[in-house]
């Protein structure tokens, strides 16, 4: 490999008809857009494994990406979440390189996220800090010198926590724009919310809570509202808007 580590990297991917591509790894960064396409090579189906690779919708594209693993799913949650993204894909691109014995290494980080600037995240979504040994840490360091020679980003997700996690898959199962009721009932909702409330105190002061309810959900995983995720969602918790500041405090009816 050359002495600037960055330059000696090569991408493997899939044009529209689905023949693999191999290119200079900075070429294809600045030319290829990863977030259309089809992944590079499948997920495996591990046999005993609890949960194996499904499709994720995702309402930043309107389209459907793959995931391999339910931390893999929560990971696309996050980032289908964020404002600032505006593409993802799974596992897209496979990276080569030559160890300092000259020896070809290949990686496939398992997601592709586009940001709104341009710029892009590569990323695996490890079950826990260790997950895939000596081989995934030194993936890991290869690809993130590999991003940064791009001005790009790579890393290892974190996993959520548990209360986090199930918040979000919660709000996710909103996310869809269906949930945004009928002509009028979002603004009425933003609104009730204008001033921090309890969750419950604000969909009963615009309507049915059955039917108000689904559109808070889909406020809040759309950014459009505010509440503390690092805490158990219940009718009590307290719902305000975006860049509210205070949104970790409970209490009663305002």
């Amino acid at each position: 490999m050359a002495e600037d580590r960055g330059s000696g990297f090569e991408a493997v991917f899939l044009d529209p008809v689905g023949q693999a591509v191999q290119q200079r790894w900075a070429d294809a960064a600045m030319t290829v857009a990863f977030e259309e396409l089809p992944p590079v090579s499948a997920f495996p189906a591990v046999p005993g494994r609890r949960w194996g690779p499904g499709l994720w919708w995702s309402a930043t594209t309107g389209r459907h990406v793959v995931a391999a693993s339910n931390a893999m799913r929560t990971q696309l949650m996050v980032l289908d979440r964020d404002a600032r993204v505006t593409g993802l894909a799974g596992r897209p691109v496979r990276l080569l390189w030559r160890n300092p014995r000259g020896q070809v290494r290949s990686w496939v980080p398992q997601l592709f996220a586009r940001y709104s600037d341009g710029a892009a995240l590569l990323a695996d979504c490890p079950s826990h800090a260790g997950a895939g040994g000596e081989r995934a840490l030194s993936a890991a360091d290869a690809v993130a010198q590999a991003c940064a020679h791009i001005g790009w980003t790579y890393r290892r997700l974190e996993p959520l926590d548990d209360v986090p996690a199930a918040n979000l898959k919660w709000l996710a199962g909103y996310r869809h724009p269906r949930n945004a009721g009928r002509p009028g009932l979002t603004a009425a909702v933003l609104e009730a919310f204008a001033t921090p409330r309890p969750l419950i105190a604000g969909a009963e002061a615009v309507g049915d809570p059955i039917e108000v309810l689904p559109v808070v959900f889909h406020a809040l995983w759309h950014g459009q509202l505010t509440a503390d995720l690092d805490a158990a969602l219940h009718e009590r918790v307290l719902v305000g808007p975006p860049g509210w500041s205070g949104p970790g405090k409970t209490g009663g009816d305002k």
